[in-house]
C-alpha cells in the first residue's frame, strides 16, 4: 500500500509560479516511479510529468514543457512539480500518482496504482 498526500495548490495570477508537493507513504518510495496528473472541470485527466525511481529519467506533456519541472527527494518521500509560467488553462486539480508495478516511465493513466486526493490550481487570467 502506497498512501499518497499533495500540497501546494492555490490560487495565482498568470505569469506567477508555484509548487506542489507530494508526500508518499508505506512501499520504498525510492523503488517507483511517481507521476503528476491534472483534471480541469468538464475534461478527462491528463497526464502533465512523469519521473522514474532514481529521478534520471522524466518525460512532460508538450503542454507544459519548458514551464514545469518535475523532481523528487527519496531520502524525504517526496516528489516536488515545479511550475511556473502559469497559464489559465493550467487551472485543474492536480494529482500526484505512484507506479508501483511497471517499472518504466509511463504517461499512461492505467499504469499508476495509487492516488493521491488532489490540490487545487487556479490560474487568473
Amino acid at each position: 500500500q502506497v498512501q499518497l498526500a499533495e500540497s501546494g495548490g492555490g490560487l495565482v495570477q498568470a505569469g506567477d509560479s508555484l509548487r506542489l508537493s507530494c508526500a508518499a507513504s508505506g512501499r520504498t518510495f525510492s523503488r517507483y516511479s511517481m507521476g503528476w496528473f491534472r483534471q480541469a472541470p468538464g475534461k478527462e485527466r491528463e497526464f502533465v510529468a512523469v519521473i522514474n525511481w532514481s529521478g534520471s529519467i522524466t518525460d512532460y506533456a508538450d503542454s507544459v514543457k519548458g514551464r514545469f519541472t518535475i523532481s523528487r527527494d527519496n531520502t524525504k518521500n517526496l516528489v516536488y512539480l515545479q511550475m511556473n509560467s502559469l497559464k489559465p488553462e493550467d487551472t485543474a486539480v492536480y494529482y500526484c500518482a505512484a507506479d508501483t508495478d511497471s517499472g518504466f516511465v509511463t504517461s499512461s493513466l492505467r499504469s499508476y496504482d495509487y492516488w493521491g486526493q488532489g490540490t487545487q490550481v487556479t490560474v487568473s487570467s
